[in-house]
């Protein structure tokens, strides 16, 4: 999507604040012996507050109003039976839609006391995150974004999961301009526009740099098994650099 108006412009600011808001509320939440279904129970139920709807529930007719995603699994968790124990790393992915706009959001959090070698992944999950928004402006490449990602993953001895892409959004979960790479890619050739919308989402691993399928249609796990942390922000590009909508608010 690009913004062209500001009809646009306060529908897409309306939906991600409800996504990062929704988010911060499920991470706050989140309890050592309670099952991923109740934890996404929770985010239903703030979607259904807030006027919004799921967006993988409502496009890909996804089994749960959220993705969440614990351990070895690095994404499209599907909400279930499994237990949330102290030690974990549970990632939450929250996209949601409100009056025909789109946005989405997530992130990695820990469960009770980690080994200090986890509380640094997600500590440095988050700047990979930053570090890319921070290349977002109209008229760069948009290259620059997996590019600073890269650098700052290979001076911190992290890899990144090359098969897992941010992507365009707005009037739909996934639209144009799609794969948008969250590490290096001598092929991307393509620039940022003004009022371009898009999300940047890096995973930061400890080893792992492939997402492959496991038992279900959804859930995808870190190979090699790995630690990885996913923080993800939908933006749109300006002149004046980055104008992130998915913050809490």
């Amino acid at each position: 999507m690009t913004l062209t108006n500001d009809e646009d412009l306060r529908g897409m600011q309306a939906i991600g604040r409800i996504c990062g808001n929704v988010l911060q509320q499920m991470g706050s939440a989140i309890r050592p012996g309670m099952t991923t279904a109740e934890l996404d129970l929770i985010g239903r139920k703030l979607l259904e507050t807030a006027g919004a709807r799921s967006a993988p529930e409502h496009c890909y007719d996804f089994p749960g109003a959220t993705c969440i995603s614990v351990n070895e699994e690095v994404a499209h968790g599907i909400p279930g039976d499994r237990v949330i124990a102290a030690g974990d790393l549970v990632n939450i992915d929250v996209s949601a839609e409100l009056d025909g706009y789109f946005a989405d959001t997530g992130a990695s959090f820990t469960v009770s006391a980690v080994t200090p070698q986890i509380e640094r992944l997600c500590r440095d999950g988050k700047r990979a995150l930053w570090i890319g928004l921070k290349e977002v402006k109209t008229g760069k490449p948009i290259s620059a974004i997996g590019n600073a990602i890269g650098t700052f993953a290979k001076k911190n001895r992290y890899t990144l999961v090359a098969n897992l892409a941010s992507h365009g959004v707005g009037r739909s979960l996934h639209e144009e301009p799609a794969e948008i790479a969250t590490w290096p890619d001598p092929r991307e050739k393509r620039v940022m526009t003004d009022g371009l919308v898009f999300t940047v989402e890096p995973f930061l691993s400890l080893g792992a740099n492939w997402a492959e399928n496991g038992d279900d249609d959804w859930t995808l796990y870190s190979d090699p098994r790995a630690p990885t942390v996913q923080f993800e922000h939908t933006v749109v590009a300006t002149r004046n650099g980055p104008l992130v909508l998915t913050l809490p608010g």
